[in-house]
């Protein structure tokens, strides 16, 4: 208890002494992680974005001319006993017909060009959002295609291959963002330790003289350690979550269907920053002491 007094009072004695070099650490350390914490924002919304749109996206499928409607039923009963199929809507050639008129209102006359109606019925497919995978999905849409009275069918390839591709560059970049942040705030923490150290090699060879037990030398180091880490990764919080709140406040003012597609970090994100950025700085500061031979 004693130990972990003194090391408490030595190590924030030292912190308001070597206040300029704590500073200068604590701004690093928290500016790369305001860095990474806004790319794992950016990538948990882009994610959301990709999962919102994967519920509505579909599969149209067009049917052959000619076919009785027994023969649509037929193949709109092989759709609904598909377990990969989540919903299924049949459109008639009717109603695509007044669809497309609806769509296009004043402009619907050059319709009345053709004699009959040129629009074939159709169904539109939802496959369950665990399948989206563009391999599958072009498996599965060959597959249809196959069938008895399939005229042709139409899906999204293009941008769901493109959205998935840039989820997991995203993701695999956030994966190696954060190692390239976590040894850049441990060997921030590693040098500055290291400066402390030799600062006070005459403070700590008089406490070697009088005994003290490697632990008792060591302790405020670390604790030093761990508070810029934790000062830093808590100063990156605020200002993420304060940027956002006037960006989101901001834009939600001309757009207020963006509070639909933006949304921030989960709160209990913003209380592990502190915690990572004290283990990340915990480190670097076990291995500045590990390395010094006293």
């Amino acid at each position: 208890m004693n130990i972990l007094r003194y090391a408490l009072k030595s190590a924030f004695k030292s912190i308001w002494i070597e206040k300029w070099f704590n500073l200068i650490a604590i701004s690093a350390i928290s500016i790369g992680l305001f860095i990474l914490c806004a790319f794992v924002m950016l990538t948990l919304n882009m994610d959301s974005a990709i999962q919102r749109w994967s519920k509505s996206f579909g599969i149209i499928v067009y049917l052959s001319d000619g076919l009785s409607r027994e023969e649509e039923e037929k193949v709109g009963d092989q759709f609904r006993s598909d377990p990969d199929i989540s919903e299924v809507k049949y459109i008639s050639k009717e109603t695509a017909l007044e669809n497309v008129r609806s769509a296009l209102g004043s402009n619907s006359l050059i319709l009345d060009v053709f004699k009959g109606n040129p629009l074939p019925s159709s169904f539109e497919l939802k496959i369950k959002s665990d399948l989206l995978q563009p391999a599958y999905i072009r498996e599965k849409a060959a597959k249809i295609e196959k069938m008895n009275g399939i005229k042709e069918v139409q899906y999204g390839e293009k941008w769901l291959s493109s959205l998935n591709t840039a989820t997991k560059i995203m993701k695999i970049f956030a994966i190696f963002f954060g190692g390239g942040i976590f040894v850049a705030i441990t060997f921030i923490t590693y040098s500055i330790i290291k400066i402390f150290f030799h600062r006070r090699k005459d403070d700590i060879e008089t406490l070697k003289l009088l005994g003290a037990p490697r632990m008792f030398i060591r302790l405020p180091l670390l604790i030093e350690g761990m508070f810029m880490g934790s000062v830093g990764g808590a100063l990156s919080s605020i200002a993420l979550f304060i940027i956002y709140s006037l960006v989101y406040a901001k834009v939600a003012e001309y757009v207020p269907s963006i509070k639909l597609i933006i949304a921030s970090m989960p709160i209990f994100l913003y209380v592990l920053v502190p915690v990572s950025g004290a283990l990340m700085s915990l480190v670097g500061s076990f291995i500045a002491i590990g390395r010094i031979r006293y």
